[in-house]
């Protein structure tokens, strides 16, 4: 009774083992290995990706990670279907042998296990006899084929009563061998497939353009002038010029996040924004504020401080003007460009009612901070004191800090503004009248024969 009761226990025990473990599967079981692997979910989801990818097209960022992680999701599918079938074979098929077959066949012959056992004393009593016999020498032939009859039924019986021993003594090694394997497989397969995604990652040129430093920027995309800078400058040429408190006046928010993420893809459509001239301002606004240093950069801010300190005008200007050119080449090349358009811009303040010192107040905050820890106001609080008499000179005079003219459209992606009534191009600044520039130098700078000294005495 003892040993039908512990057979018993062993057969629910591998019957509730190989139910939990073939729900776990998630290929369909009992199937061959082409079907099995379409219908995993993994497969599902990898194909799926990598039909979007095709869609998509390689010439899309978005297009190419879908289809490399498509391809690497199809592997790990591969490697699934082989673990999954591995288990079928080594575990669950033995499992299910020996709870639905082997010991249900033991509990019905339960009176011929018994007698098995008896029989099995008897034999051995036999065959101890029957050596004993073969040793001395009587009827030697035949009490040794029955000896060995005897033998194999001794061995028999001894097997049936082993087997559910050993094989549920294997089953947990068994499993957690086959996972560690399948882990193993499926961990090298990833550790070869992303370093080629971060490689193609890093190579793509299209990347988000808010918030990433402004040489990174520059260098990935093969640009001069950042591209939200000359997207917005352009869209403000063609619309904005006119519009009164550009800068100042807060754009939709809704409107605002579409036109950052369509600058952030390097998107050319772009025509629904050229009506919305105070979200283009506000983008501009946005990505001068987001870079990770400022444009007239950390390094500099206290040079900028102590040349707007200055009391005399003439010689503040100067210092000014030396600060700026020590600017780095980038960060030089995009000042400049900005303030060529905010003077520009101050051209029309009549209208706009954006004199310099306006912009200044406005624009200045996201063009130079300090390095302290602390909240966006309180940043802007410490800067405002001296940033307008940065600022605003540079503005007024910015033919003198940047006597070359600039072509707006760097790039040439986009389409030209159409000229302004009185005749003046968009992307050449007007020349002033001689007695207004003469006005904006300061006197000491100005030389006996009205033009300027050379700037690096």
């Amino acid at each position: 009774c003892s040993i039908e009761r512990r057979m018993e226990l062993v057969r629910v025990v591998s019957h509730n083992t190989h139910k939990k473990m073939v729900a776990c599967l998630q290929g369909q079981i009992g199937t061959d290995a082409e079907k099995r692997h379409k219908k995993l979910p993994l497969t599902a989801l990898s194909q799926a990706m990598q039909d979007g990818g095709n869609q998509l097209g390689e010439e899309s960022l978005i297009g190419k990670m879908m289809e490399m992680c498509g391809d690497a999701g199809n592997r790990l599918a591969s490697e699934l279907m082989q673990h999954e079938m591995n288990i079928e074979k080594e575990i669950l098929d033995p499992l299910n042998q020996l709870a639905e077959v082997d010991i249900p066949n033991i509990l019905k012959q339960r009176r011929q296990l018994a007698k098995l056992v008896l029989d099995y004393d008897s034999a051995r009593a036999r065959w101890l006899q029957a050596t004993k016999s073969i040793i001395s020498g009587t009827n030697t032939q035949a009490l040794t084929a029955k000896a060995d009859s005897l033998k194999e039924e001794v061995d028999e019986a001894m097997n049936k009563m082993e087997l559910c021993k050993v094989l549920m003594s294997n089953v947990p090694k068994l499993l957690l061998e086959a996972q560690a394997d399948y882990h193993r497989k499926s961990l090298t397969l990833l550790e070869s497939v992303l370093p080629t995604i971060q490689a193609q990652q890093d190579s793509w040129t299209e990347k988000p353009a808010f918030g990433t430093a402004l040489d990174e920027h520059l260098k990935r995309s093969g640009r001069e002038i950042a591209l939200p800078i000359e997207a917005c400058v352009m869209m403000l040429l063609e619309t904005g010029m006119k519009e009164e408190g550009l800068f100042r006046i807060a754009a939709g928010a809704s409107k605002l996040k579409k036109l950052k993420a369509a600058l952030d893809c390097s998107t050319s459509q772009l025509e629904e924004f050229y009506s919305d001239p105070h979200a283009v301002a506000g983008a501009l606004k946005s990505y001068l504020r987001e870079l990770p240093e400022p444009l007239m950069t950390y390094q500099l801010y206290d040079e900028w401080i102590q040349a707007s300190n200055v009391p005399d005008p003439d010689k503040r200007l100067q210092a000014l003007w030396v600060t700026c050119n020590q600017l780095p080449k980038n960060n030089k090349a995009n000042f400049r460009y900005l303030i060529k358009f905010l003077a520009k811009l101050a051209q029309e303040s009549d209208v706009n009612k954006m004199t310099p010192s306006n912009i200044a107040i406005v624009l200045g905050p996201n063009l130079m901070w300090a390095k302290t820890e602390g909240s966006l106001a309180e940043m802007a609080a410490a800067t405002s004191v001296h940033v307008v008499t940065i600022i605003e000179p540079i503005i007024q005079h910015a033919d003198w800090f940047f006597p070359e003219d600039v072509d707006f459209n760097v790039s040439g992606m986009f389409s030209m503004p159409a000229p302004l009534p009185n005749n003046v191009n968009h992307l050449t600044p007007p020349d002033y009248d001689s007695g207004t520039i003469e006005r904006k130098r300061p006197g000491s700078m100005v030389g006996p024969d009205g033009e300027l000294p050379r700037r690096d005495r």
